[in-house]
């Protein structure tokens, strides 16, 4: 009842935000200083921190680097007064809970992630640096910028002596580029036991953030066929390969642009030597849709389209695993929204309102029912490529706006 209550205070109050007219700049006309001075103030920090985060590996899965990440997480966020819980995972990896208790009523959680889709060396290869104002390296925008604006905003908070909130917990999730499979539970369970969830993936390159996000899924195309000379007698055989790839080119159709459905096949296996006619064939792919139906759809359409085979005598099967689900635009998402282009425009920066075709943890948030925005971390571009970079003028405001928007949550 009590969390009912404070979500409907909260609802109310960011209702009344809107309504007098919150997302214009002139509802905030000046910068609250202290934030600005102190956000300034932290921007060489925070760089030195990002770059410490960036220049370790932490592939999902890679056990040694995502527990050195973390412990410098956490070892940042004791330091803030902080009490930390490890979920401990089945692979070694761990997902962190960090818990700042204040005086209010505001139940508030800030999720990052730990984990970047590298593999191990690129660190190496491609250290940390900053070039014509973008800082490189792997995962620096991915979430890398996420944790740094997470921890120096409440670093900011606690400069400020501002405890007006019952609770923050900021969660670090060590799996979310592999769709959170192990992270989901914990992710559910803690979002459900606060009011709204700020999520810090990467600023979009608009300097935006995001409002709705599609859900993610794998679909996975598998073919028996029969082994044969590939010189002597391929005839004799039912070729795996060539029938895989006939489905590839038939169910990549399968998306649907009205809808946002896209389905791209990405990983593809079939045979060991040059000499013999395949007999297994699989092939995998991205599918990521803005509405759930459209999971089904796909499903359906995967088993039905797959029976028109190209080689007689070969077996297809095919099966959907769904990963984050879609995270749809509601109503609150824009009174957060409305209240995050408010307090931006204190500094006299536009907040652009967006959607994404990456999934992430926000989905699972907004899946329970808490309120959510999604993209308070560093703003960036080239997302997963070598190519990836976050823009360093971005940190002040980034940090500025993740602060300010904990305190109007939080009702000051």
């Amino acid at each position: 009842m009590m969390m009912t209550a404070l979500r409907s205070r909260l609802a109310v109050s960011l209702g009344l935000s809107l309504a007098l007219g919150a997302f214009a700049p002139v509802a905030f006309a000046q910068p609250h200083q202290q934030v600005l001075n102190d956000a300034e103030q932290y921007k060489g920090e925070a760089l030195k921190l990002l770059e410490r985060l960036v220049n370790i590996d932490s592939g999902s899965g890679y056990v040694p680097g995502l527990t050195q990440v973390g412990d410098i997480a956490i070892d940042e966020l004791q330091k803030l007064g902080a009490t930390i819980e490890k979920v401990r995972n089945s692979d070694g990896t761990q997902h962190i809970l960090a818990t700042l208790k204040g005086t209010g009523k505001a139940k508030i959680l800030l999720m990052a992630h730990m984990d970047t889709v590298f593999k191990e060396g690129s660190a190496a290869e491609r250290p940390f640096h900053i070039k014509d104002g973008r800082a490189y390296g792997p995962g620096v925008m991915d979430d890398k910028g996420g944790i740094v604006a997470g921890i120096y905003a409440l670093k900011v908070l606690k400069n400020q002596d501002f405890k007006n909130y019952a609770q923050i917990t900021f969660l670090l999730d060590a799996s979310e580029e592999t769709g959170s499979d192990a992270a989901t539970d914990l992710i559910k369970k803690t979002a459900k036991a606060h009011d709204v969830t700020l999520n810090l993936e990467p600023g979009r390159p608009a300097d935006g953030l995001v409002v709705w996000r599609k859900g993610s899924a794998t679909a996975l195309v598998e073919v028996k066929g029969k082994a044969s000379h590939a010189g002597v007698a391929p005839e004799l055989g039912r070729n795996a390969a060539m029938e895989a790839a006939h489905q590839i080119l038939q169910l990549g159709k399968l998306g649907d642009a009205e809808k946002k459905t896209t389905i791209n096949f990405t990983v593809i296996k079939a045979g060991d030597r040059t000499n013999v006619i395949p007999d297994q064939a699989s092939a995998k792919a991205d599918v990521r849709a803005a509405v759930p139906e459209e999971f089904d759809r796909i499903e359906k359409d995967l088993a039905r389209v797959s029976q028109d085979k190209l080689i007689a005598d070969t077996e297809v099967t095919t099966s959907l695993k769904r990963g984050l689900p879609p995270m749809p635009q509601t109503a609150e998402s824009d009174r957060l929204m409305a209240m995050a282009q408010g307090i931006y425009g204190e500094l006299g920066r536009k907040l652009t309102e967006e959607g994404s075709g990456g999934a992430a943890d926000a989905s699972l948030s907004a899946g329970v029912g808490t309120p959510t925005l999604d993209g308070f971390g560093i703003v960036g571009g080239n997302i997963h490529t070598p190519e990836e970079y976050a823009e360093v003028e971005s940190v002040v405001p980034r940090i500025y706006l993740l602060s300010r928007m904990i305190m109007e949550l939080a009702g000051r």
